[in-house]
């Protein structure tokens, strides 16, 4: 029995819901995201929320029954107050700009790194060692954060590369004489 699939997802002010052929059609302040619906689980919309609930007692449709949910989650939270997150480099020399749709990244190779913003997602760098990616669907927020984030990864030694805020990076001590 899924604790998370029991909870219905509240639809919050200025959120509207529907479902149509399939799909689940969420619109809000900041733009509007869908999901195809899955055949082994029922949704249902009502009043001020969208509940989640396994159609048939198959081990399938109670493992999809959770995930279910929290997509449906993700897509009333995306068009309301929508996903960020924030990367730090760390380095002498690595530096980030955001030009237009595109993000300039200078982390130690002999050339830039230029990569194309995706759409529907926003890059600002408030400073040269910041970037904040910020959009409506986490899933592609996510995805480009580890496309920077793979390009230097965090090394042990010194914490030099790409590393997400708040994440804690394991320090080795190196030789000792």
């Amino acid at each position: 029995m899924s604790r998370i699939g029991k909870k219905p997802v509240a639809i919050p002010g200025g959120v509207t819901a529907t479902i149509e052929n399939g799909t689940l059609s969420v619109k809000g302040p900041k733009g509007t995201l869908t999901l195809g619906l899955s055949d082994l689980i029922s949704y249902s919309l009502e009043e001020g929320a969208i509940s989640v609930k396994p159609a048939n007692d198959s081990k399938q449709a109670r493992a999809f029954w959770g995930m279910q949910r929290t997509l449906v989650s993700n897509l009333v939270e995306g068009v309301s107050a929508g996903f960020t997150k924030i990367l730090d480099i760390k380095g002498v020399g690595y530096r980030a700009n955001a030009q237009g749709r595109n993000l300039k990244l200078q982390l130690g190779y002999s050339h830039d790194v230029d990569l194309p913003v995706p759409e529907g997602l926003e890059v600002k760098t408030p400073d040269q060692t910041t970037i904040e990616i910020s959009g409506t669907d986490k899933q592609a927020v996510g995805q480009f954060a580890a496309e920077i984030r793979r390009w230097r990864k965090p090394e042990p030694y010194k914490g030099k590369g790409i590393a997400y805020r708040g994440e804690y990076i394991f320090r080795k001590e190196g030789k000792k004489r």
